[in-house]
């Protein structure tokens, strides 16, 4: 009993001499670190609205308004440290010792990361843009430093890891994507009329980017067809809803004008054996 007595004292008296010793250095550190978010926060949201007036992209302007306040706040706790009295050059280099183990094993999401801020910093793509990449496409709603988000025309989202987008050919069409089509008609049938057909129901047709004009003419000569190719640019957003929408347009528009569709066809002649 009397030993618990003993270092019970013993540990109200380390307490005490540490409070007195240091009372005053641990204040102005909670102090210094309070000020530091203070401040981190000031500047974040300043520097956000100096590049909302410049019109700055808004994924580049949260990237940087971040990044700066994670360097303030890390600069006061310097400083925190600094008045503890505490030397920060161990921590630097157990910081460096542990970079170096990790970048091994953290290869795929340092790598994303790596390629987020290229994305970011040289603006290949914003938020609204559509991109084109692997056989996905859709509108982009998020840019994060580790992957990018794209929302398809049904809802849909598909997630993108960073790394996949750089080392990549990707497009980007912005607000629209680009829908090409065919359709054959008969050799017998007369090109210029079926262009014309085709242009007229385009030029009807509600919803299209009239900055772009559509293209339509003649594609290929099929084996039974000749084939009257068409390009226009679609909303991504409603893009396979135009695309249906369009394809039965013009269907029954070259049926209304007589304009044959062939399908297919085989002469097969039968030659008879001789003995």
């Amino acid at each position: 009993m009397q030993d618990e007595i003993e270092l019970i004292q013993n540990v109200y008296n380390l307490i005490v001499n540490f409070m007195v010793s240091y009372s005053f250095q641990l204040i102005g550190a909670v102090i210094i670190l309070i000020a530091g978010f203070i401040v981190a926060s000031w500047v974040s949201r300043m520097l956000l609205r100096i590049q909302e007036k410049k019109d700055v992209d808004p994924t580049l302007r949260q990237f940087i308004a971040s990044t700066v306040r994670i360097l303030v706040i890390g600069l006061f706790i310097i400083i925190a440290l600094g008045k503890l009295g505490v030397s920060i050059n161990p921590f630097i280099a157990a910081i460096g010792g542990l970079a170096v183990g990790t970048s091994f094993a953290l290869q795929g999401p340092v790598s994303n990361y790596g390629a987020g801020l290229i994305i970011i910093l040289a603006r290949l793509y914003k938020v609204g843009d559509t991109i084109t990449i692997q056989d996905c496409f859709g509108v982009v709603k998020e840019i994060t430093l580790s992957t990018t988000t794209l929302v398809a025309e049904d809802g849909e989202l598909i997630v993108i890891p960073n790394k996949q987008i750089t080392g990549e050919i990707h497009r980007n069409s912005h607000t629209n994507r680009i829908m090409e089509g065919s359709v054959g008609i008969a050799y017998s049938s007369a090109p210029e009329r079926a262009i014309m057909v085709i242009e007229q129901v385009l030029e009807n047709m509600e919803g299209l980017n009239k900055d772009l004009e559509p293209q339509v003419g003649i594609s290929a000569f099929g084996d039974s067809a000749i084939e009257i190719g068409y390009r226009v640019w679609l909303p991504t957003v409603h893009y396979f809803t135009m695309l249906h929408a369009i394809n039965l347009s013009i269907f029954n528009a070259l049926n209304k004008a007589n304009i044959v569709i062939p399908f297919p066809q085989r002469e097969v002649h039968l030659l008879k054996a001789t003995n």
